[in-house]
């Protein structure tokens, strides 16, 4: 079969893999980024919030709804690293809804990346709530994001380490190099991105907000991209390619 039909078909195939856990992994993370992308925009470009008559709280509800598919795809993530060695087969006393496994990389990665999603929950949401003061914009909005961007970063590193084996690998001809690099970039524009979100009790000389959304829009594009390579990573795990 041909080099190029042979990436087409893996291509066609991983459109729809509704059976495989990993599958929905990475639609409902594709999902949640596709939402923070969008969010940045309607922030970033008024005029396309002007023409869709989006306000400004709308769109803040759009990162919240954003949030949750990320939580969800990062509980299934946890899950799925939980139970490796169920899922390969190997002899279990059952299924883990959590997991403790403090000395594996992967789970470790996942735990804190679920732990992560979990605070931009809550940084999200109480960013719907009108009339806070700066103390409170910090206390409730940054800090939580700033937490949960050092998980996400945290996450992210180990996710790279467990995929290179090392710090660092120079390794483009496999997919899954590609999926942690990307998204280890995605989780430093989001640390960067927490940091120009703070909340100074005089405004900074300089816009702050906006830096803050281009780093969070990029971070976002990131993590898509990387969510939409898991599905032709799956499908070529399924036929048996690397």
């Amino acid at each position: 079969m041909p080099h190029w039909t042979a990436g087409l078909r893996l291509l066609l195939t991983s459109l729809w893999m509704p059976r495989d856990l990993n599958w929905w992994i990475g639609v409902v993370f594709a999902v949640g980024a596709g939402l923070f992308a969008l969010g940045c925009a309607l922030f970033l470009y008024p005029p396309v919030a002007t023409a869709l008559s989006v306000t400004e709280e709308q769109a803040n509800a759009v990162f919240f709804a954003g949030s949750i598919p990320f939580t969800t795809a990062a509980y299934l993530q946890l899950y799925q690293a939980a139970n490796a060695g169920t899922m390969l087969g190997a002899r279990k006393p059952g299924r883990a809804w959590i997991g403790w496994r403090p000395g594996d990389a992967g789970w470790l990665s996942c735990a804190l990346q679920f732990i992560g999603t979990v605070l931009f929950n809550f940084n999200t949401y109480d960013a719907l709530i009108p009339g806070l003061s700066w103390w409170q914009q910090d206390l409730y909005i940054w800090a939580p994001n700033v937490l949960g961007s050092i998980l996400f970063l945290s996450s992210g590193y180990l996710a790279w380490i467990e995929i290179c084996h090392k710090h660092f690998a120079w390794e483009p001809e496999h997919i899954s190099w590609w999926i942690g690099g990307i998204n280890l970039l995605g989780c430093i524009a989001f640390m960067i991105s927490s940091l120009f979100a703070f909340t100074p009790a005089q405004a900074f000389s300089f816009d702050a907000m906006t830096v803050s959304l281009v780093f969070t829009l990029l971070g976002a594009i990131a993590f898509f991209l990387g969510a939409i390579l898991l599905l032709p990573e799956t499908a070529a795990a399924n036929t048996g390619k690397s």
